[in-house]
């Protein structure tokens, strides 16, 4: 199984490859779903992938954020870019873009992202179909899905790191809340932030939508039994001893070596919650609702010890390291390491310590060091044979380099060979161990000459050990979409409403009426889903889906397909792929302005511009699955510290209820293109059937949402 590492600068790009890893994933300066991190230009690219493929490692691009109509241009050209540095393979959310390139460049190797909400096996088929070579799951796939798609394509699983509290690809809540798209790597983490529940033993606030981070250190046998290929650790936002650390911990669990150390090391450089095993295997510790950040590793209690906080433990600080403080569960404050006593430490801090107050170690500076320790290096075997008159070569393994001037018998001082050999091992940064034999008989050669050769001869091993890519040929892509004016409307409901096109948020029957009748599927569906739906699928006029999987099952059941917001099309490419794929009907992306949904809207386009904003797709119960005491209720409200009130509603459809959670206000955006789409899932104001048009006075304190601000 592939270890596949984050990389957000060169720093930890090394680190990671130091530590072992198989495969690091990075981003460029455009197009990657992690803006924050300081990625890479084509230059620190470049290097990045050669000195991975000296190692045997390979290198990853990301260009998985939503691309927009006029940067669809730079989108290309940065693909380009990536395959020529030596990049193994291309991230791609945009699953529609993803198919223009593989035509385009047959040798292209496109692996689907996260952000493309790969859940199921009728989403793995079409991005086979799609000329995908590998999905990258989304986090919340059940263990039983994620079997059937190894199956039918490579598969990538995230074993450990951060977790979104949305399904993957359908978070909205940053773009609403402050114009920042987490679909375009600018996400501002509200879901880390304080709310509270209007539930009995919820109205306190907490961090009521903060996953726990994941490892899956202990279901690695599992995966592997399941067929998954690749082991992948989020973290391009984290430092470079969490990710050796992370690395160093798989490579020993894989080998079948002690991993508690690694273990120890990885939760003192980074650990939010004290770690869940997911969504695949269960919902234990899948919130931390108390601590917000990195939680570290527990190492004692606090006493005091002449009137000075003392931590009794037998774990060895130094100066530099911190911990957190917490008292019953909860933060309050920080502290650092004073001195070591015997059978401790002492502490100091800004907080107000009292005797039983936890101590968790977060910064461990010999742990950091340790982790970073490893060098990788590739074992070379040169032989160097310099003799009078003829020209010195150079060889390892069956490449020979030859110098280009003869050698001259020296006259006076003749180097030696251990001049000689200590000249080449020296590799100039290059991640080698040279083991050098010399042959010579008494040349000379000027010392700058000779680290010529030195360099020349490196630089040609490196050609042959990573070969230079030829430019791909620059082509024109176009997509041009024709504007059709459309007056019809759709209605998103969970009852009998009238309406062109109604979309029923149900799993029970449909009710009989004269429109069009399409079933919804939320972007998160189970082959267990299938089978609940499956009455639901065959009796439905059509089937309205959130996500990309629903192309393929529209064609399974034979059934037209109206391809929801959840397929955020923002782009004439993607609009163009959706159509070919049979969709009668589609959405446009909602965090696009009026301008550029126009641009794109041609015939069965549809805006959404009315009733309810969905902002996420709670896979997970934010009561903890307490369901013995749940009060089952529809609808319950989320308010943040600022009074925002967001709705949020329980669904279930073969058992386990999820969760979708709304916008704090409605949706009021006079629709200027296509058709009118209206969600009344949760504010149910059947009036918004008429026209959308009427929604500003029908809906009090509404938003126009991004119709006048498109998403940055």
């Amino acid at each position: 199984m592939e270890i596949l590492a984050p990389a957000g600068d060169t720093a930890t790009a090394r680190a990671a490859l130091n530590a072992g890893a198989d495969a690091v994933y990075l981003g460029m300066t455009r197009f990657s779903a992690r803006e924050g991190a300081a990625n890479f230009a084509r230059e620190e690219l470049r290097a990045t992938v050669l000195h991975a493929h000296l190692l045997g490692a390979k290198v990853y691009v990301c260009l998985n954020t939503l691309v927009k109509d006029d940067e669809t241009e730079g989108f290309f050209e940065a693909a380009r870019t990536a395959y020529e540095c030596g990049a193994d393979a291309v991230l791609l959310q945009d699953i529609f873009l993803g198919k223009v390139l593989k035509e385009a460049y047959p040798q292209m190797t496109l692996h689907l992202s996260t952000q493309a909400g790969c859940c199921n096996e009728w989403g793995a088929r079409l991005a086979k179909e799609y000329g995908f070579s590998r999905v990258v799951l989304a986090r919340e796939t059940a263990a039983e899905d994620i079997a059937a798609i190894a199956k039918i394509i490579e598969t990538e699983v995230f074993v450990q790191g951060a977790l979104c509290a949305c399904f993957s690809g359908q978070c909205y809540l940053s773009s609403f809340a402050g114009n920042n798209s987490g679909n375009r790597g600018r996400c501002k983490q509200p879901c880390r932030k304080r709310y509270s529940i209007d539930r009995a033993g919820y109205e306190e606030r907490a961090y009521a939508l903060s996953p726990s981070d994941l490892s899956l250190g202990r279901r690695v046998r599992e995966l592997q039994e399941y067929g998954v290929c690749s082991l992948k650790i989020e973290g391009r936002m984290r430092r470079p001893e969490y990710v050796a650390a992370a690395v160093s911990y798989y490579r020993a669990i894989l080998q079948g070596k002690p991993a508690a150390e690694w273990f120890y090391r990885l939760t003192s450089a980074y650990n939010r919650g004290d770690y869940t095993e997911g969504l695949a295997f269960g919902e234990k510790n899948f919130l931390s609702r108390s601590v917000q950040g990195h939680i570290g590793r527990e190492v004692g209690v606090v006493s005091f010890v002449q009137n000075r906080p003392f931590c009794a433990s037998a774990c060895s600080f130094r100066k530099g390291d911190m911990f957190k403080i917490l008292r019953g569960g909860k933060e309050v404050g920080g502290a650092r390491f004073v001195r070591a006593d015997k059978g401790g430490f002492f502490l100091e801090s800004e907080s107000r310590l009292k005797s039983g107050d936890t101590v968790r170690v977060t910064t461990d500076t010999l742990a950091g060091e340790q982790s970073l320790a490893k060098k990788r290096l590739r074992s070379l075997k040169i032989s160097v044979t310099m003799t009078a008159e003829n020209f010195p070569v150079v060889a390892c393994g069956g490449f020979v380099f030859t110098g280009g001037e003869r050698l001259q018998a020296a006259k006076n001082a003749p180097m030696t060979a251990a001049e000689i050999e200590e000249n080449f091992c020296r590799t100039d940064g290059l991640p080698f161990a040279p083991e050098i034999k010399v042959e010579t008989d008494g040349v000379f050669l000027p010392k700058s000459a000779l680290n010529a050769l030195r360099r020349e001869f490196y630089a040609a091993l490196c050609a042959v050990l990573d070969p230079p890519r030829a430019p791909l040929p620059e082509r024109r892509f176009t997509a041009c979409v024709q504007p059709v004016a459309s007056a019809r409307t759709a209605l998103i409901a969970t009852q009998a409403v009238k309406g062109d096109i109604v979309i029923y948020k149900t799993a029970h029957r449909l009710p009989q009426a004269g429109q069009e009748r399409f079933c919804y599927l939320p972007p998160y569906f189970t082959g267990a889903d299938e089978l609940a739906y499956s009455f639901l699928l065959q009796e439905c006029d059509g089937i309205y889906c959130e996500g990309y999987y629903g192309i393929a099952l529209a064609k399974k059941y034979n059934k037209p397909l109206f391809a929801g917001t959840g397929f955020n099309l923002t782009n004439a490419f993607s609009v163009a792929g959706v159509r070919a794929a049979g969709a009668k009907y589609y959405a446009l992306s909602k965090e696009l302005s009026a301008k550029e949904q126009a641009a794109l809207a041609g015939e069965g386009a549809f805006t959404l511009c009315a009733g309810d904003i969905k902002v996420m797709d709670l896979i997970f119960c934010p009561f903890s699955r307490t369901c013995k005491t749940c009060d089952k209720r529809d609808l319950y409200t989320l308010t943040d510290e600022d009074g925002r009130r967001f709705p949020l509603r329980r669904y279930g459809n073969t058992g386990a209820c999820r969760f979708e959670l709304y916008n704090c206000a409605p949706l009021a955006a006079q629709n200027g293109a296509g058709g009118a789409l209206a969600d009344i899932t949760v504010c149910n104001i059947t009036a918004l059937a008429d026209r959308s048009a009427q929604a500003e006075t029908l809906l009090p304190n509404a938003t126009a949402g991004h119709k006048n601000r498109s998403m940055l």
